[in-house]
């Protein structure tokens, strides 16, 4: 049997990882997507404005992992690449608008340095078709 490849991605356009983690991890063509806090990567904190604001800054953290592994939001098919999130607040309706991904929400006594939200996703890479 053929060895999968694993390769890790990283991207100076999300912010680092702050702890003993990767960005992302990319095995054969599915990637995991470390958790994306609402930190704004320049200034290494979390954005101002609200749950709200920390979560679209948290998707557009995650988008900016996904480029980095070749794919992402904007090619027309957001809605397949991610079929797998875990969310940590609901507010991700711009970014999915149809074909939601399976999801799961928790509620957690903290998240790290005091953020409001947290994502992490499992996306495919290549092209994908929806059966029918």
């Amino acid at each position: 049997m053929a060895a999968l490849i694993r390769r890790i991605i990283s991207t100076t356009k999300a912010p680092a990882a702050i702890g003993p983690y990767s960005q992302a991890v990319v095995v054969d063509r599915t990637m995991y997507i470390s958790g994306q806090l609402g930190m704004d990567p320049a200034s290494g904190q979390l954005v101002e404005g609200g749950v709200q604001a920390q979560t679209r800054q948290a998707l557009v953290n995650m988008g900016e992992i996904l480029k980095a592994a070749g794919c992402g939001y904007e090619n027309g098919e957001k809605n397949r690449r991610c079929p797998k999130s875990t969310v940590f607040i609901y507010t991700f309706i711009s970014f999915f608008s149809t074909n939601y991904p399976a999801r799961a929400a928790y509620q957690v006594a903290a998240l790290p340095r005091g953020g409001l939200v947290e994502i992490e996703a499992v996306a495919a890479l290549g092209p994908l078709t929806d059966a029918s």
